[in-house]
């Protein structure tokens, strides 16, 4: 792995947003982006009901994508990313502190930042390891770092979870996007023939404002763009096809 790009292959993908379940609609979509709306979340019927039950809307999404990129395979590092995580939740349980009423266990379980990752762990009796990340409007880029890493030690393949909703209207002033809810995933391999490339170096180019991140990698990702360059206020991310 080099010290300021990895490369990679992706052998599966899955996507899911409201309005936006069939990889066609993802594709059209690709094409001609539109803004996504909050609306129905995704059945995740792959998932035992109980255990279902306590994943919140950003967690189903993401265990939606995870199930259909995994399509029963077992034994695969799983790399989980969020800019956000399931913040809605954790204000919601600092109201209740605030106001001096008991606070929810599993609310609280299911609020920390390897909540879902661990609950598609349990679920699948799966013992690979697993981890998950937050790192600002970089996220993606160093999410995709940690699985080019796992696989530079020797992993043969990496699941690499995304998703992302809306910021509670509390936070509205503090965000640089609209973002969108949205989960994708893909099953990375070692760099082929149809390989992606992502490179950094220094830059003082301000934040890369306007589609969130997730989407915007998404997008490069399914219309088959050549190139991408992201900027985070302090790094150029350049994402790009090999062939």
């Amino acid at each position: 792995m080099r010290t300021n790009g990895v490369s990679f292959s992706i052998s599966r993908h899955a996507e899911w947003a409201p309005g936006l379940a069939a990889p066609e609609a993802w594709e059209q979509w690709a094409q001609a982006p539109f803004a996504i709306q909050a609306g129905a979340e995704p059945g995740v019927k792959a998932m035992p009901a109980m255990l279902r039950r306590r994943a919140g809307f950003l967690g189903k999404m993401a265990l939606e994508v995870a199930y259909q990129c995994l399509d029963g395979r077992s034994d695969i590092p799983t790399v989980f990313c969020s800019r956000h995580g399931e913040v809605a939740r954790a204000l919601d349980l600092l109201s209740d502190l605030a106001r001096g009423e008991p606070l929810s266990p599993t609310a609280f379980s299911m609020s920390v930042h390897n909540a879902i990752v661990g609950l598609l762990s349990i679920a699948r009796g799966d013992r690979a390891n697993q981890l998950a990340l937050a790192a600002g409007a970089a996220t993606i880029e160093h999410a995709v770092i940690e699985a080019c890493g796992l696989m530079a030690d020797g992993a043969p393949q990496v699941l690499l979870v995304a998703c992302e909703s809306p910021l509670p209207e509390l936070f509205a002033s503090f965000q640089d996007c609209d973002e969108q809810p949205h989960a994708w995933a893909w099953l990375l391999t070692p760099a082929a023939d149809d390989a992606i490339s992502l490179s950094w170096s220094a830059s003082a180019e301000p934040a890369t404002t306007g589609m969130p991140p997730g989407l915007e990698v998404a997008r490069f990702q399914l219309c088959g763009a050549r190139r991408l360059d992201r900027f985070d206020g302090r790094l150029r991310w350049r994402w790009s096809r090999d062939a």
